[in-house]
């Protein structure tokens, strides 16, 4: 079924619909149409890797950036190791939501944007110029966004103009948003975000606010299936990353050892908290 605006002398146009099955094939003019309603439909979102929680918060020294492990197809985990968050330069971090294949590639395309910026102007992007570049490459992905295709990131960084750390979460449309202190993004954001609203406090310092992120995905994984949980078994643990002025760093797995097993142990004397 398509949609066609046909126009008339002084007058606003019309709408006609029009149907085009084109081969006389059913499963032919389904595979164009509406290829999710296929059983083996190749390009149904539910069948592609997806992302899932990503948190971020501001603290005394900058902002924190953290995202779980898991990538989930429809109600199978595609991956258990899988990294959803990444320097996006030196002072800016990103991380994704989403159909993970594809927005892993906008990171990369991001990163490459970010850093040929730099080198034909000579300086880096306002942090709020950065911000406003992902949101046009965002934008440029409704098409697909629209098929299920979706791409949600969130974006933080250091503003090295003198503001310190901020946050900023976008909708499929390239809608663009400042967020005030914390916020998350994916399927587990809901759990998350109450977490933090909870945890988070003005002026925390470094080891605080790595234990208020690794918190707040635990909460989330406790009540979204899609959002995995610190697997000490495995040794895999959430990505936390931090952006201030001196660049952007990650926390090394052995202190997130650390601070999982500190969590664990307080969970596991309140087991109904």
């Amino acid at each position: 079924m398509s949609i066609e605006r046909t126009g008339a002398s002084g007058a606003q146009g019309i709408l006609r619909y029009a149907t085009a099955p084109g081969s006389p094939s059913f499963t032919d003019f389904l595979a164009a149409v509406s290829p999710d309603l296929l059983p083996s439909g190749t390009t149904s979102s539910a069948a592609l890797p997806h992302g899932t929680t990503i948190v971020a918060a501001s603290y005394a020294d900058g902002v924190v950036m953290a995202g779980d492990r898991r990538a989930t197809a429809g109600n199978l985990i595609a991956q258990r190791d899988i990294e959803k968050v990444f320097a996006a330069d030196e002072y800016s971090l990103i991380g994704i939501a989403g159909t993970a294949g594809l927005a892993i590639e906008i990171v990369r395309l991001y990163q490459v944007e970010l850093e040929h910026y730099e080198k034909i102007e000579g300086t880096q992007l306002t942090l709020d110029g950065k911000a406003n570049r992902l949101a046009t490459m965002i934008r440029g992905n409704l098409g697909q966004a629209l098929q299920g295709l979706a791409v949600v990131p969130l974006f933080a960084g250091f503003d090295v103009a003198g503001d310190g750390g901020k946050i900023y979460s976008f909708d499929v449309t390239g809608g663009r948003y400042p967020e005030q202190h914390y916020h998350s993004v994916g399927s587990g954001s809901l759990f998350a975000r109450g977490a933090l609203k909870k945890l988070w406090r003005e002026g925390m310092d470094r080891a605080d606010i790595v234990r208020a992120v690794v918190e707040s995905l635990y909460d989330a994984a406790d009540d979204d299936s899609a959002t995995g949980g610190p697997d000490i078994t495995r040794g895999i643990y959430p990505v936390v990353m931090l952006a201030t002025v001196t660049g952007t760093e990650r926390v090394s797995d052995a202190e997130l050892d650390t601070v999982v097993r500190a969590i664990l142990a307080d969970r596991a004397s309140r087991p109904g908290a």
